[in-house]
């Protein structure tokens, strides 16, 4: 019986030990209740604390940072449930200086027919009037950065909100009021390469 108690105790011990090492080998960090699309402000309803296995391949952010979390901006589109990094946030402001944000409607026929996502790289052609004669003059493209896009359930359209050169905002501005532009979605590669040519 001794013998028997020895073991009864032991095994405890033992079974005692694994259930403190399964629960201490977590950690307590961020995560986006829903999807926070790249440059919005990141509300304290945006995220909540999740505990997660500890992984060492992992690198998510403590939950002991929300209070620095909430009011910054999302640097990228963090998706329902992605755990946040210290990638996923700026204090940058959007836009940055030297650069403003475009909304332009589209329809069906004027956007690739995929998605859009933020930083893809875009060009936003100007396309014939009514006359059939592209304005002559001004440069007929203009180039962008894709901050993010949404359907207007009013019209049907896809809205674009697109990240341009401040110089080239009001242009851009007037072309897309007048609806005779088209997006064309590059190869970020090609864009780099267009970069580095100048």
């Amino acid at each position: 019986m001794i013998v028997a108690a020895v073991i009864v105790t032991a095994l405890g011990c033992l079974i005692g030990a694994w259930a403190w090492g399964a629960t201490t080998n977590t950690q307590e960090v961020l995560a986006a209740r829903d999807t926070i699309h790249r440059g919005e402000v990141i509300g304290a309803g945006d995220i909540e604390r999740v505990r997660i296995s500890s992984d060492p391949a992992l690198s998510p952010m403590s939950a002991s940072a929300y209070d620095d979390v909430v009011g910054t901006r999302a640097a990228l589109d963090i998706a329902a449930g992605g755990l946040l990094t210290s990638e996923s946030t700026t204090d940058e402001p959007l836009p940055p200086k030297g650069q403003s944000v475009v909304g332009i409607s589209l329809t069906p026929a004027q956007v690739p027919g995929m998605p859009l996502y933020a930083g893809d790289r875009v060009r936003i052609v100007v396309t014939p009037g009514e006359s059939g004669d592209a304005p002559a003059g001004a440069p007929q493209f203009t180039v962008g950065e894709v901050v993010n896009t949404f359907a207007d359930e009013t019209t049907g359209n896809t809205v674009v909100n697109v990240l341009v050169p401040y110089a080239d905002a009001g242009i851009l501005a007037t072309r897309a009021a007048t609806g005779n532009v088209a997006l064309v979605l590059d190869s970020a590669q090609d864009s780099a390469d267009d970069v580095g040519a100048q």
